[in-house]
């Protein structure tokens, strides 16, 4: 499984000469927030201040100062060596109305190794994704995933299923699933698209008996639904509560189109939605929870 860790790392390791981009301040509407930035050597680039005239100026400006310290002795790197601060209206292209500062300096040891210290701390706090069946729908999903801020897992049973999933997806070969439902870490999704509509209902079950989930979906129709209801209901120890949190079919059913890649496009928006509603809500339940104690 790669990382985004190991992607910083191997610019780090492969760029020589590297500049530290990031975006310093903020106002009105900008591409990217307060803290954003990118890594830009001669002839490579890692991450994005978002794009546009902005992004060229601060590439332009950060290999300028790379061709300064290569022809000149020392350049103190715990200075800013240039800064630009740029409205992003007609001028140069842009239409977001807001304006960016941006400062740009050399990157030397103790900086790269902060960086990847936060990359690191970043991707443990990433949610957790877990697609069960690796099938046409379940590759598509992966693949989607593959570039979100998730820490995705694809579930199989299946051994050849798991051949041809993205470097960036951890796979789990297991007889028993749905075990791992009950030991993903609070907050996770859950997609659930496996072969077996009976192994379907095991894992969504497991799923929606937890109350710390931020999605539980199943691929299928609305027989499919009414079918898993009854059941979950009437054998597999579930409430009508519990029931209600399922999303089914997943990616919803306003666009009838039933391939693979789209209807992993539309579940993976419907997923980040979710995973973000999640995170909000308990931001604001360890708020209250701070102002009741103080």
């Amino acid at each position: 499984m790669t990382s985004n860790v190991q992607d910083l790392k191997d610019f780090l390791r492969s760029a020589g000469q590297a500049a530290f981009v990031e975006v310093a301040g903020t106002r009105g509407s900008t591409p990217r927030e307060k803290g954003a930035y990118m890594l830009v050597s001669q002839q490579a680039i890692h991450g994005t201040i978002g794009g546009g005239q902005l992004e060229y100026m601060a590439i332009d400006k950060a290999r300028q100062l790379l061709r300064r310290q290569a022809a000149s002795d020392r350049i103190d790197v715990h200075e800013v060596c240039a800064t630009l601060d740029v409205p992003l209206g007609p001028e140069i292209g842009q239409c977001c109305g807001g304006r960016v500062e941006v400062l740009i300096r050399p990157v030397d040891p103790v900086l790269a190794d902060e960086l990847v210290d936060a990359a690191e701390r970043q991707e443990e706090r990433l949610p957790h994704f877990y697609i069960f069946g690796g099938g046409h729908v379940g590759k598509a999903l992966a693949a989607s995933a593959a570039l979100l801020p998730l820490h995705t897992v694809v579930v199989e049973t299946r051994a050849e299923e798991l051949e041809g999933i993205s470097d960036a997806v951890e796979t789990h070969l297991t007889a028993m699933p749905e075990a791992l439902v009950r030991d993903a870490p609070s907050g996770s999704a859950f997609a659930v698209l496996t072969h077996d509509h009976a192994l379907d209902f095991l894992i969504a079950a497991e799923a929606l008996k937890r109350n710390d989930t931020a999605y539980v979906g199943m691929i299928g129709s609305k027989t499919k639904k009414a079918t898993f209801r009854s059941w979950f209901l009437k054998v597999g120890g579930g409430s009508e509560a519990e029931f209600e949190r399922l999303v089914s079919p997943i990616g919803g059913d306003a666009v009838k189109d039933k391939r693979p890649t789209v209807i992993a496009a539309l579940a993976a928006a419907e997923i980040m939605t979710a995973l973000a509603m999640h995170a909000s809500s308990q931001a604001v339940s360890m708020e209250e929870r701070a102002v009741k104690s103080a």
